[in-house]
């Protein structure tokens, strides 16, 4: 690695973005994953934009969803655990926590008072991600404190290489 890209991760690795969680369903198949890469990107009209790895099955679902729902990290660390320590191709995590269909069938978690839903407006190739821009359709939005990079990056990832 060179001294330019060693550099950009140290610094990036300071950086303390918040977390989130992404779930999404196409028909039965639900998945749901914890991510670091995402930021509103409009305020009119609202957009934002959630960055999936291509390692994760989440990434594989939502190639094939018309909306994804996001949902602000609660500092819960059993249901961050499960979401970034976890991988689908093991377990249902839905099976180990309380959820419920949301708009436009998206599973909405019920630890976390904070989320919104939106349709995929576009996907964009992101290198080791795919950024997937999003127009808001329902959301909520409670108090509540938020949980950030530094927090979880001792969570060993779910997904396999």
């Amino acid at each position: 690695m060179d001294r330019v890209a060693e550099t950009f991760i140290r610094l990036t690795g300071r950086l303390n973005y918040p977390m989130f969680i992404v779930t999404t369903a196409v028909g039965e198949r639900r998945e749901g994953c914890l991510i670091g890469f995402a930021t509103q990107t409009s305020v009119d009209p609202g957009r934002f934009i959630a960055c999936l790895s291509r390692k994760n099955r989440t990434y594989r679902l939502a190639r094939e969803a018309e909306a994804l729902a996001v949902h602000v990290a609660p500092r819960d660390q059993q249901l961050v655990e499960l979401f970034g320590g976890e991988t689908g191709d093991e377990i249902d995590k839905f099976e180990h926590c309380e959820w419920h269909a949301g708009p436009r069938g998206m599973p909405i978690l019920d630890g976390c008072p904070s989320w919104f839903v939106g349709t995929v407006c576009s996907r964009h190739d992101l290198g080791d991600h795919e950024g997937y821009l999003l127009e808001p359709v329902d959301a909520r939005c409670e108090p509540a404190e938020l949980l950030y990079f530094h927090d979880v990056k001792d969570i060993e990832p779910g997904h396999s290489a």
